[in-house]
């Protein structure tokens, strides 16, 4: 039943978050887009808030707004600290929304600052399930462990860590004392011009990444209609027709057929359980190719790099796709590898990079 979804309030500390994932990852302006996906995953997002002076954050501020975020404007004050008044204006409004709004079953808190730390603990009194959201270079040691479930930016899927910033141009939060847009401004119509990936707009795509982020963090099978509404919050627009089927059951079965996942008899007739397929071999497949193309590169001389060497697979494979198998990002499908010893991975400071080898 859809009642049974979790039923989330995101509130996001986006300065923290922002300046965050500028300076520790190199994302500017912030991506919004891999956090609204994990939290599609997890239940239903009812109130999406974000606090922050938005005079500092214009680009940011455009792009929550086609995202649905309702802006929280706290502005600069003389004399004064901006991020006390945003941390106790997003405190007081959670509290409020936590008592007035019984049915909400989860708060997520998008901030590094260990001053949240109370804030959490009152939630969690209330019987509210909690999670974090935080960068992991900017997050304390002491949020974490309050939370019910943690999610570090740099992890999600959809995260791509770019150039980090100086630390010297760096401007705290707190002693600021004029406004001063904090992202670079210049790399975001570059970022929009990058062509869309090659599995955009592939169900298999929606449908695996999905599936791979129910089965990590849900108990139990995950049913068809379980994954169709978590796939509908990830994209309210997927309609199964637009890609050629009468509906989504007979889209599991093409992917089936397709050896992309496995069906079975579900609880209820007519949903059946959805995995992924329990014979290793085209996984198997998918790891030879990929000790293949790291062996050529070492005999040309080079130390293949992380960082490219998906699109040398796709060379060699067109259409080639982690999610395929069950992995949410090419990273944790090089970390399988790495786990049944085919491949070996290094990180090197130079330039702060996984480097790759095939053992002897």
């Amino acid at each position: 039943m859809i009642n049974d979804d979790e039923r989330i309030a995101l509130f996001l500390d986006y300065e923290n978050l922002a300046i965050g994932a500028r300076d520790g990852l190199g994302v500017a302006p912030f991506d919004f887009g891999p956090v609204a996906d994990a939290l599609a995953e997890r239940g239903r997002v009812v109130a999406r808030r974000a606090y922050a002076d938005w005079s500092a954050f214009d680009e940011d501020r455009r792009l929550l707004t086609r995202a649905q975020v309702e802006l929280i404007e706290i502005p600069q004050r003389v004399g004064g600290s901006r991020k006390n008044a945003a941390d106790i204006k997003m405190a007081v409004d959670a509290i409020e929304l936590a008592f007035a709004r019984g049915f909400i079953t989860t708060f997520a808190i998008g901030t590094g600052d260990s001053d949240f730390t109370p804030l959490v603990h009152k939630l969690r009194e209330l019987d509210k399930r909690v999670i974090g959201i935080g960068v992991q270079s900017s997050t304390s040691a002491l949020l974490p462990p309050a939370c019910d479930e943690f999610l570090f930016y740099d992890r999600l899927p959809g995260v791509e860590p770019g150039q980090p910033a100086r630390r010297g141009r760096a401007r705290s939060r707190v002693q600021a004392t004029s406004v001063e847009p904090p992202l670079e401004e210049e790399p975001a119509p570059a970022a929009a011009e990058e062509p869309a990936p090659t599995d955009a707009g592939d169900p298999a795509h929606l449908v695996t990444s999905t599936l791979a982020g129910l089965q990590r963090h849900v108990d139990g099978p995950v049913l068809a209609s379980r994954l169709k509404r978590a796939v509908l919050r990830k994209d309210p627009t997927f309609d199964e027709a637009d890609h050629g089927f009468r509906g989504f059951g007979e889209l599991l079965r093409h992917l089936e057929g397709e050896h992309v996942l496995q069906l079975r008899a579900g609880s209820a007739q007519g949903d059946p359980e959805v995995t992924f397929l329990e014979d290793g071999s085209e996984v198997d497949e998918a790891f030879a190719l990929l000790v293949d193309v790291v062996r050529q590169l070492q005999a040309s001389g080079a130390r293949p790099q992380l960082s490219g060497l998906k699109d040398h697979l796709r060379k060699r494979r067109p259409g080639f796709s982690e999610k395929r198998y069950g992995f949410n990002t090419f990273l944790s499908f090089a970390k399988a590898a790495q786990a049944r010893n085919l491949v070996g991975m290094a990180w090197d400071q130079t330039t702060n990079e996984y480097l790759l080898q095939v053992p002897d």
